[in-house]
């Protein structure tokens, strides 16, 4: 009897979850009640998959308001109500208008008024779907209104918004954070009443005794509400039915495809190849999946039409359907990819395709499918209030000082005494700490769907232009509403650019085709840079645990990236078996340590657990699981699922069937605690290929093209270094960078020959509209020839001038840059306002005779260092002390177990937590040379001897190997001094 019920998703209003609402209702006998959040509808579908269990018929709807101020309630009659509702409140929130004070005609809601609104407009007309909400409250007016006549338009409005006192503290918390408030301004007219709350059903209807008929109608007007939706076993795919329109064209079509396209992947293809296909296209036939096929072909189709390149990841490229299509890249035959991941008999869900392309080709992969598609939205996440977000809020809401506040966010498990006021902040901020905060968008998905969107959920519009509906992924797989996952990465980015960088750069180079992966794999040249680890800038591999793995591993070929790449994962390098990959990779002897069973089942991974599928293959053929029991321990590995319960019934299962096939528990439960290790970390065998193809492509590049590749990785935001290590790599493979020159630079990185010159928008403070100026008068009229020239011709304050001066961007001019900015000084008046208006007629420029002005080596670099963020030269040409008798990086293998000093340019510093929750640092650097090597600072000396930010340091330890990858142990360290600024 409750039609006006909110949860936590009435955002910085409500104060529990749907489900805490459900407990509530089934606690005080209600076999049925309406949950209308604030403005949303992102709870209805988990609310109606969840009512089932409380043997509550569930009534979902929408709470207008402006604000805190209510103007109506609309309950969905059925699902068609539903998507009215959601399509109102829609069309409110994409314009960003208010909610008007009477509701439109909706065939299949009810709408209902609140009894105060009602009085102030002193409304006399009502329509057949229209009603006065009243509450308990307002029961003690009703009879000296007119609306007391009103018989058949009074429901109850019992507004349930709180449980009990604390609740209403958190809501006027929450209030309070939403309007940026003190608590104590805080406007009453924000707040609900703290009568809010839900009664026990007899006593609701002991407080309507007097008016039987407001029972009644409310009685009836919930028996009028009907809404269903599937879920879970009993779900049915919403997503879009047919491609073509007929179930059948589908079919025919998605065979048409594969049989065209066969020749290109396969020039002779085998019969295991005929059969895996056959097979494949029957089970994909049998499952439903040929649209999802279809749609995802037709997403690339339109990808190549506009020459992008792509990365078909995800379970998915465990498909030779895929592969022969080219929705990936990945061939499952090479590879021996397990069919049962990417589809099975149990699997509900369509196979998972991670589609990546260029962070620049993304928007308009994203603009196609909406325009191309019916029915499409994005999918939503929750941004959740975080503890020391939290508690800064409410630091705020309380008036504490900022220090206080910091004090607080810092010490989560603070032990000393806190006052009353900080007592309150703590005590509230673990309450609200896990609500949702914000609805935001999902990164990738997008949702292309039978029906109408507004048939599942309102929809907002967000900043980037696309409608977003209100739910996250979890509850839309539970209604079968699944995902597109369209992502936008850089390494294609690097590639692609790379690509035209040589056609300009190298234009008598022969054609490059990018897709030849079977020719990179097999290159001697290409598989020795991932030997050597000197893969930096290409993607995926260029990071120092990847290129320290590669070492170790002696990794030179395609099925060696591709479980390298798995290995490196936590789940993988956290349950011991990484060390144990590496040993029986390396020493084939090692290998017969392995159980002869679980050697049996996985041969290529030496008896380890090291791809997702492997977890699948031990679960069925080590322990006797189903496969539906081994891909719910899938699923619980990739948090997909909503409950612990179904995956500890699973575990009790691998253990018994362990037992009774006469496995020794040390045994099961080491294989046990591997599985488990892998919980949100293990990739598809699939997935770790699609990258190992794409490492491939940008390993060919910097191979051949090395120079090109960098630029295109600069130009693309680098990746896992700074831009100041990509420069230091490019000057390794042979190139001279100059620093930005107005006659030579672009906006961005461009290369000559050998030459690479610095983007002019590399200048930190140079403006955009000055460098669009300098290109634009450049490209006309041809390039600058003198100071006096470029003064003439292009507007520019002092200000921007001395930025030009300084990074040396004139030096074609021939004068030092200290004369040049004196000039400056003298011919532009820096007091008087700069007009952007070109000049009519050339003006007569003064000339001055200065002092011969130099400029030094040392004052270059401080330059650089301001105006760049880093100087072009080595830190090691900037040091101001004497270098003690040291060792290069390429002599540590002939000083194995002895403690050497080592000098070292900081490329990379990252922390690692131990098992006992300590600190221990890695660090990168680079000698003399240019030649890397590694450090670890254990605890004892990590903060004895911190790392304080670039520079060169002396590094004393002790060389230590592992799998002949060498590395120092820190005893002490130190950051040498550099000579200071000699610019006064």
């Amino acid at each position: 009897m409750y039609l006006n019920c909110h949860t936590y998703y009435s955002l910085r209003f409500g104060t529990f979850s749907e489900i805490e609402l459900l407990e509530l209702a089934s606690q005080y006998g209600c076999s049925s009640i309406a949950l209308t959040d604030i403005n949303n509808t992102s709870a209805c579908l988990n609310f109606c998959r969840k009512a089932q269990e409380f043997n509550i018929k569930p009534v979902v709807g929408i709470d207008f308001r402006n604000g805190a101020a209510q103007k109506f309630v609309g309950i969905a009659k059925n699902n068609q109500g539903f998507y009215e509702l959601n399509s109102l409140s829609a069309s409110y929130n994409h314009n960003n208008v208010t909610v008007p004070n009477r509701a439109p005609e909706l065939k299949n809601s009810v709408i209902i008024y609140p009894f105060e609104t009602v009085l102030e407009e002193n409304v006399t007309h009502f329509k057949s779907y229209e009603y006065i909400g009243v509450s308990v409250n307002e029961l003690r007016k009703l009879p000296f209104t007119k609306y007391i006549n009103f018989k058949d338009k009074l429901v109850i409005q019992q507004q349930v918004t709180l449980r009990n006192k604390k609740d209403f503290n958190a809501h006027r918390l929450l209030r309070a954070i939403d309007k940026n408030t003190l608590l104590s301004k805080l406007d009453k007219a924000e707040e609900c009443n703290p009568t809010d709350i839900m009664w026990p059903l007899s006593e609701l209807k002991q407080a309507y005794a007097q008016y039987p008929y407001i029972w009644e109608n409310t009685k009836h007007l919930f028996e009028q509400c009907n809404i269903m939706f599937a879920f879970g076993e009993n779900r049915v795919a919403q997503n879009q039915q047919t491609y073509l329109g007929s179930k059948k064209e589908d079919v025919k079509y998605l065979k048409q495809l594969c049989y065209n396209n066969l020749a290109k992947r396969y020039s002779n293809p085998s019969h295991k190849v005929k059969q895996r296909l056959k097979t494949e296209l029957e089970t994909i036939e049998a499952m439903d999946f040929v649209s999802y096929f279809l749609i995802n072909y037709d997403i690339i189709s339109y990808a190549k039409s506009k020459g992008y390149i792509h990365v078909g990841r995800g379970s998915g490229a465990n498909s030779i359907v895929a592969y022969i299509i080219g929705i990936t890249n990945v061939d499952p035959i090479e590879l021996d990819l397990y069919f049962e991941r990417f589809i099975n008999p149990y699997r509900a869900s369509p196979p998972d395709f991670d589609i990546d392309f260029s962070w620049k080709d993304r928007e308009d992969i994203t603009q196609y499918i909406f325009k191309r598609f019916n029915h499409v939205a994005l999918l939503a996440t929750y941004n959740t209030f975080k503890y020391r977000a939290v508690v800064r809020e409410l630091g705020k809401v309380f008036g504490l000082p900022k220090e206080e506040i910091d004090r607080l966010a810092a010490e989560k498990q603070s032990t000393k005494p806190l006052d009353t006021m900080a007592s309150l902040v703590v005590k509230y901020g673990k309450l609200i700490q896990g609500f949702p905060n914000y609805v935001s968008v999902h990164s990738c998905g997008i949702l292309i769907l039978q029906k109408p969107v507004h048939y599942y959920s309102a929809t907002n519009m967000p900043p980037k232009g696309f409608p977003t509906v209100q739910f996250d992924m979890i509850i839309a797989e539970d209604a079968g509403i699944f995902k597109f996952d369209i992502l936008g990465q850089r390494g294609l980015a690097k590639i692609k650019e790379a690509l035209e960088i040589i056609k300009y750069n190298q234009p008598q180079a022969l054609p490059i085709d990018i897709n030849q992966i079977e020719t990179f794999k097999k290159d001697p040249n290409i598989n020795a840079l991932l030997k050597n680890g000197r893969a930096i800038g290409a993607y995926y591999v260029e990071s120092p645990a990847m290129r320290g793995l590669m070492q170790k591993l002696q990794t030179q070929d395609y099925l060696g990236l591709v479980a390298a790449s798995s290995i490196i994962r936590p789940g993988v390098s956290s349950s011991g078996m990484k060390q144990e990959f590496i040993k029986r990779q390396r020493y084939p002897e090692t290998r017969s340590q392995a159980n002869p069973k679980l050697l049996e089942i996985m041969p290529e991974t030496y008896g380890i657990m090291v791809y997702q599928e492997d977890v699948l293959k031990v679960a069925n053929q080590f322990a006797d699981l189903t496969l539906g029991e081994a891909d719910v321990l899938r699923r619980g590995m990739s948090g997909k699922f909503r409950s612990r319960a179904e995956f500890n019934a699973v575990e009790q299962k691998f253990i018994a069937n362990c037992k009774a096939k006469g496995y020794t528990q040390e045994l099961t439960l080491t294989v046990w605690n591997q599985i488990k290790s892998f919980a949100g970390y293990a990739f598809a065998k699939g997935h770790s290929a699609s990258y190992a193809v794409e490492s491939y492509q940008s390993l060919f590049l910097k191979c051949y093209y090395p120079l090109e590749f960098m630029v295109a990785v600069l130009n693309n935001g680098g990746g896992f270094y700074s831009a100041e290590h990509y420069i230091h790599e490019a000057k390794m493979c042979g190139a001279s960078i100059q620093p930005p020159c107005i006659n030579t630079s672009q906006f961005e990185n461009s290369i000559q020959h050998k030459t690479i010159y610095l983007g002019l928008g590399y200048l930190k403070s140079l403006e955009k509209i000055v460098i669009k100026r300098l290109l634009t008068e450049r490209n006309f009229n041809g390039a600058y020839k003198s100071l006096d020239d470029l003064i003439d011709r292009v507007p520019i304050s002092i200000e921007q001038l001395t930025i030009l001066i300084r990074s040396n961007a004139l030096r074609f001019t021939g004068q030092p840059k200290t004369e040049l900015l004196w000039q400056a000084i003298f011919k532009c008046n820096a007091n008087k306002a700069n007009t952007p208006q070109a000049k009519l007629f050339k003006p007569q420029q003064k000339q001055f005779t200065l002092p011969t002005l130099k400029t030094t080596a040392i004052e270059e670099a401080y330059d650089q260092m301001e105006l760049l963020g880093f100087p072009l030269c080595s830190y090691f040409q900037l040091i101001n002390e004497k270098l003690q008798p040291h060792i290069k990086a390429k002599q540590l293998k002939q000083f194995n177990n002895k403690k050497v000093l080592l000098y070292g340019s900081l490329v990379n510093t990252r922390f690692h937590k131990t098992s006992q929750g300590k600190r221990i640092r890695f660090c990168t650097f680079i000698d003399q040379e240019g030649q890397y090597f590694d450090t670890v600072h254990f605890t004892k000396v990590v903060e004895k001897y911190p790392i304080h930010g670039l520079g060169v340091y002396a590094c004393y330890g002790k060389v230590t190997a592992d799998f002949d990858f060498y590395s120092l142990d820190i005893t002490w360290s130190r950051k040498l001094q550099i000579i200071p600024d000699p610019r006064g």
